[in-house]
């Protein structure tokens, strides 16, 4: 499959302990969250984008990583890669949310493990791995220093389109930041 960087956008985003709602996917902010992923999601295929890359982390790239799968149905050439950091990634997460981390992985088209084993800079690795291959970066962020304030630093350097949501107005459609 040759993947063309400039039809290609990443994903970051916050974990469930960042989320105004934890871990909570009932709450109407988590579904409404997940209704602008979808909608965002269309809109970049619409734009000419064709490969979505999510890092597999909990919370946000899982959201994001089923919507774009969700998406592929509608548009067939559409196609999904999970960048997994390391093997071991939902080794110790609750059993459910490991069978559906599986999942998700077994219905992508391509899944990438960054390197073998864990150490503590494999997120980082996946997190460059995935914007060097990236034109555009969709990221649910709020602020806050971690993982996803450090992709979207890399992103920046790296001269990325950033699209913008906002957890704590998860309705809102994507604030567009370009450098």
């Amino acid at each position: 499959m040759a993947l063309e960087e400039n039809r290609t956008c990443c994903f970051t985003g916050h974990r469930p302990d960042k989320l105004p709602w934890g871990m909570d996917e009932r709450d109407p902010r988590c579904a409404a969250l997940k209704r602008s992923l979808a909608r965002e999601l269309d809109g970049l295929y619409r734009r000419g984008f064709r490969h979505f890359i999510s890092g597999m982390a909990m919370g946000c790239d899982l959201y994001f990583a089923e919507a774009a799968l969700e998406l592929r149905a509608k548009y067939p050439g559409l196609t999904v890669e999970g960048a997994v950091p390391c093997p071991t990634q939902a080794d110790r997460w609750p059993d459910e949310l490991r069978l559906r981390w599986r999942d998700i992985l077994d219905r992508c088209d391509l899944e990438t493990v960054v390197q073998r084993h864990y150490d503590r800079y494999c997120m980082h690795r996946r997190d460059r791995y995935m914007v060097d291959r990236s034109a555009a970066v969709l990221a649910v962020f709020d602020g806050t220093p971690g993982g996803t304030q450090y992709t979207l630093n890399y992103a920046m350097d790296k001269r990325r389109e950033i699209l913008l949501l906002d957890p704590a107005h998860p309705e809102a459609s994507a604030a567009n930041f370009t450098i």
